[in-house]
């Protein structure tokens, strides 16, 4: 379909469109032969009265719309938008560009069809209608006077359209501006799309020209098109050697042997022996991790580049581990690497140091980087620098793969509602206290830290929070930390958003507030509390930060250590004021795998059902209940012992009671 599509824009570059019938209120406008062009084709359509209006600003809806009609997108039902009318033409139309990865919507489930879309909103379209074809991109180094007023996030869209000259800019006086966040018009959707034809016509791959003979004895033979194949190849040294051809997978598979033979799909690794699994480069950015082999119930999520562990394969699907959930995903959205090219260097791993503090090294298998982060004290049984390896933070395996121990960090399944013993004037002096050392760095973006991050003063605001709606004021903190790099971010620092709420891999529109503390009501009124606490909620999976198979995290970042990171900054905040709340509560999981229903009393009756828990897959070694707080435990009239926990639901029901042999303690 995609080259399909390639071959089809192609033509679009061929045809003359000197004898279009220039239309009436575009015939004078500086672009009105790409104008002229696109309604020609029928992308760029006449208003209710005759107009194409090209000095209009376009709107979220127009643009999806003129990237569907124009690329011809495929129907797509996967993103159903709550702000728009069923089986209307543009809604329809809407639905096919996000269904390619091109756009999506905002967390509250609308899409936002009349809001006017920005020149480096359009950019960033664009630049995903290039990654759904399949196409390579180059980046160039911005020269525009603006350039440091593009936000980092459409900063690498923009570099691209400009290396391929779909932007230019416009020239004054002071040199080239770009103006990122003005409205861009009609006018500018059809010259934008215009160039972008013409620079498909450039990526494509060359295709040889048949020469004909002047006088043919006989018609020319074509040659065979290669249909795609699978191939049984071998490991060497780290190296594919191919080996033989095969009609399908089933075929390759009856040959294929333990070791170091794979199987290849068009040069893809569809199946191996042992190895890892990574999360592929793909036009949404992250890969979906599906509970069935048909793949249609998505469970969680894992961000590019990210490491899995490999299970197995089929002719469809791989089988992977993300975190402690063991799923089904697309070959077209993971790369597998063979243990034969693996290194020491090239996988994540997990190292107790020095001072006893337990570093995550992280490999970015697109990249190629090697980056760390500090998850908190290291568990008794690592010894010092020795290598340890863990899917799901938790379990902890050697080399060989022998299981050595299993350590929850405390603050990563701490629940949210335990409330922090530190106060708003202990909140302030550590935010002020990580400015001075961030700025002491003299990074350039750390320059005056202590002046004007936004996370200045938040102490009393971030208690006022915690008190009101029970949500952790040093999570609150410590998100607005990760989230908003210290304050600083240009997402904190423009639109006074701490959380990035509202931004999204694939279409990055952040949501304005009038000042930080709106940004931090909206993190814990409309997610926190709303979507990811009340076990009721669309994404409930247990309140604390977590990881992909227990807690926010399952849902929240598609960064797979996003919860374990929340943590590290807790442990630091902690560490740097006393650690008054680590180990402070006693943590547990419910152990069952059905649904799970907490009493207002320590009792079964059919009156003081407070809330349920759903049905939960447990994870690898039944590690992963629904995290709580014990508070107290009392022995039960039926018998059993009963825990009271602190209640999931925000106030006023603040406790509520789980039947013991439900409940497994975890130990420090």
């Amino acid at each position: 379909m995609k080259k399909f599509l390639v071959l089809a824009l192609t033509l679009l570059v061929i045809f003359s469109t000197s004898n279009l019938a220039y239309a009436s209120d575009v015939d004078s406008h500086q672009m009105k032969h790409e104008l002229n062009y696109w309604i020609a084709k029928d992308v760029i359509r006449a208003d209710a009265k005759g107009n194409y209006n090209p000095n209009k600003a376009v709107t979220r809806g127009e643009f999806a719309s003129y990237i569907t009609r124009a690329f011809e997108l495929p129907p797509s039902t996967k993103y159903k938008f709550n702000d728009l009318k069923a089986n209307n033409s543009l809604t329809i139309e809407i639905q096919n560009a996000a269904g390619a990865g091109i756009l999506s919507g905002y967390p509250d489930g609308s899409f936002k069809p009349n809001q006017e879309i920005t020149r480096q909103q359009m950019a960033g379209m664009l630049y995903k209608v290039f990654r759904y074809l399949e196409l390579p991109l180059e980046e160039v180094q911005l020269t525009f006077k603006d350039a440091a007023k593009i936000d980092p996030s459409f900063t690498k869209a923009v570099s691209a359209n400009v290396n391929l000259n779909i932007i230019r800019g416009s020239t004054e006086k002071a040199g080239v501006y770009f103006y990122p966040k003005r409205n861009a018009t009609i006018g500018h959707a059809s010259a934008f799309l215009y160039r972008m034809v013409a620079a498909i016509e450039l990526l494509k791959p060359e295709v040889e020209e048949p020469t004909t003979p002047e006088i043919p004895v006989k018609p020319p033979v074509e040659p065979p098109v290669e249909t795609p194949t699978y191939r049984l190849d071998t490991m060497v040294n780290g190296e594919i050697i191919k080996g033989n051809k095969y009609n399908s997978y089933e075929e390759a598979l009856a040959k294929w042997s333990a070791g170091t033979q794979v199987i290849t799909y068009n040069d893809k690794i569809v199946k191996m022996n042992s190895g890892l699994a990574s999360a592929a480069d793909t036009s949404k950015n992250y890969t979906s991790i599906y509970s069935n082999k048909t793949l249609t119930n998505e469970i969680t999520y894992t961000t590019e580049g990210r490491e899995m562990k490999y299970i197995g394969s089929g002719p469809d699907y791989v089988i992977v581990q993300v975190g402690g959930t063991i799923g089904y995903a697309k070959h077209s959205e993971v790369n597998l690497t063979p243990t034969q090219a693996i290194t020491e260097e090239t996988r994540d791993r997990y190292v107790k140091n020095g001072s006893g503090m337990l570093n995550h090294y992280i490999y970015n298998h697109l990249t190629k980087k090697l980056d760390y982060y500090t998850v908190g004290p290291a568990p008794d049984f690592m010894i010092p620098f020795t290598d340890y390896f863990s899917y799901d933070g938790v379990q902890f395996y050697d080399a060989k793969g022998t299981l050595k121990g299993t350590f929850y960090s405390y603050f990563q399944f701490q629940s949210l509602r335990q409330t922090t013993n530190y106060t708003a004037e202990e909140l302030d002096s550590y935010i002020m206290n990580v400015l001075a050392e961030k700025e002491a760095t003299k990074i350039a973006r750390y320059a005056n830290a202590t002046q004007k991050s936004k996370l200045i003063g938040l102490g009393t605001y971030l208690k006022e929070m915690e008190a009101t709606y029970r949500v952790n004021a040093m999570f609150i903190l410590a998100a607005a930390m990760h989230e908003s790099d210290f304050g600083i971010s240009n997402y904190a620092q423009t639109i006074n958003n701490l959380y990035g709420i509202g931004v999204f891999d694939s279409d990055p529109n952040a949501t304005m507030y009038a000042k930080p503390e709106n940004s931090v009501f909206a993190f814990v009124t409309r997610f926190i509390n709303a979507n990811y606490g009340l076990p009721s909620a669309k994404y409930a999976n247990g309140l604390v930060p977590g990881n992909k198979t227990t807690g926010v995290n399952v849902r929240y970042a598609s960064d797979p250590y996003w919860g374990a990171k929340i943590a590290g900054h807790m442990y630091r905040i902690d560490l740097a004021l006393g650690s008054k709340d680590y180990q402070q509560a006693t943590l547990a999981m419910t152990t069952s795998n059905s649904i799970l229903n907490v009493r207002a009393t320590p009792e079964v009756n059919s009156t003081n059902k407070l809330y349920t828990y759903a049905q939960k897959e447990l994870g690898v070694n039944e590690a992963f209940g629904y995290p709580v707080v014990i508070v107290d435990e009392v022995q039960g009239t039926d018998g059993y012992t009963w825990y009271k926990v602190l209640s999931d639901t925000p106030p006023p029901a603040d406790y509520g009671w789980i039947r013991g042999d439900f409940l497994k303690k975890i130990s420090y």
